[in-house]
C-alpha cells in the first residue's frame, strides 16, 4: 500500500505537507543559528557540535544547514509542478 492510494489529491497534498516541513524547519533552524540563541545551540543533540567546533562555527553550520532544508524544501516543490 502505497500512501495517498489511488487518489492524486491526497498524494499531492503529502507532498506539500512534507515540502511546508522542510521549509518550516529550515526557516527554525536559520533563524535560531542567526539570532544565536540557546534553545538551539544548548540542546543536547547540539552539544556535540557545539564541543566540537565552538559556538561561532557552529552556528554556521547550523545556518548553512538551514539553508540547505529551505532550499531542498523550495527545489522539491518545483520539481513536484512538472509532475
Amino acid at each position: 500500500y502505497r500512501y495517498g492510494g489511488n487518489n492524486p489529491c491526497l498524494k499531492m497534498a503529502i507532498h506539500y505537507f512534507i515540502q511546508a516541513l522542510f521549509v518550516l524547519v529550515g526557516i527554525l533552524t536559520l533563524s535560531g543559528a542567526l539570532l544565536n540563541s540557546d534553545w538551539l545551540l544548548n540542546s543536547r543533540n547540539s552539544q556535540f557540535i557545539v564541543a566540537a567546533t565552538g559556538r561561532k562555527t557552529a552556528r554556521i553550520i547550523y545556518a548553512l544547514l538551514g539553508c540547505l532544508m529551505i532550499g531542498t524544501g523550495i527545489y522539491f516543490f518545483l520539481a513536484v509542478q512538472n509532475l
